[in-house]
């Protein structure tokens, strides 16, 4: 929950729009059915999901700069509820031999552009699902099918973040097949994506050399819970003032685990590194699968 002002996929709604299938030959079944947020989904043949809009004044829960109780239990709650939907979701990666990765960065970074980019030139090794999250448009989730892959997209309307609900949706509709990768672009934020667990495997922070290389200082959460900074748009630095090594030095002060490449999306430069970050984390999650063991 954002401890401002309290926007969740339970009170700012979602609306999930629908997938469409780009002749990879994947069965599976679009589960087409409206979720009004009760638990029970009714089925009215469209190819989209929506969330009913829950009115409480003007859609926001106001936090005072010393909360009350009220608004700290409610954040637990909302956040254990949310805990509690990723470990389905994490059950179902790991029978499925699936590798989850959450993508976050702030809007710009060029998320996108690398996962069009990354569908591209490895979908034809790994197959690759997409979950889009935006607050408004289906922008993104059609330059994800047009790059080659299938997605589906989620809008918040004015969530900042996705949660785990709206993922284990997402994920009744597309069906990503065994030993598959599934890439969750997370709304554009450097504050609350890294707030909510989605199940995922991985964390993988990007940030662009336009943004200024003090972002890790300024937005510590972020990096602290990454396992993967990619500093995007190298490409631009002799015209930008940006040092690369004092950007992944300062991330790593708050994670000093944290792995870390720099790469052009738009150029190549250094996306070999990030294709074999992908292949290790896929293997590594194969091994660890409980599904049973392919023939």
């Amino acid at each position: 929950m954002c401890a401002t002002c309290g926007c969740s996929s339970a009170v700012a709604g979602v609306v999930v729009l629908g997938v469409h299938d780009h002749e990879h030959g994947h069965d599976h079944d679009h589960g087409h059915a409206h979720d009004h947020g009760h638990g029970d989904a009714h089925d009215h043949g469209h190819d989209h999901v929506r969330g009913d809009r829950h009115s409480h004044d003007d859609g926001h829960l106001h936090q005072s700069v010393t909360p009350d109780s009220r608004t700290v239990t409610l954040e637990r709650a909302v956040l254990s509820k949310n805990d509690q939907n990723a470990a389905q979701n994490r059950g179902r990666f790991a029978a499925d031999g699936v590798l989850a990765l959450n993508v976050m960065s702030s809007p710009g970074s060029g998320k996108t552009t690398l996962l069009e980019r990354t569908i591209r030139e490895l979908s034809a090794e790994l197959p690759m699902v997409v979950i889009e999250g935006d607050q408004a448009t289906e922008n993104d989730s059609a330059r994800i099918r047009a790059a080659g892959a299938r997605a589906l997209q989620i809008n918040t309307g004015t969530g900042c973040h996705l949660e785990a609900e709206s993922v284990g949706r997402a994920l009744d509709i597309l069906t990503p097949q065994r030993d598959s990768v599934v890439i969750v672009e997370n709304v554009g934020n450097l504050v609350c994506p890294a707030l909510f667990d989605l199940g995922e495997h991985a964390k993988v922070a990007i940030l662009s050399v336009t943004e200024g290389d003090d972002k890790p200082a300024k937005y510590p959460y972020m990096f602290a819970v990454a396992d993967l900074l990619i500093v995007n748009k190298i490409d631009l630095l002799p015209y930008v003032d940006f040092n690369v090594e004092r950007c992944i030095a300062s991330a790593r002060a708050v994670r000093p685990q944290l792995e870390a490449i720099a790469l052009s999306a738009r150029s190549g430069e250094g996306i070999e590194d990030w294709y074999a970050w992908i292949r290790a984390a896929l293997a590594r999650t194969r091994a660890s699968s409980s599904s049973p063991a392919r023939v």
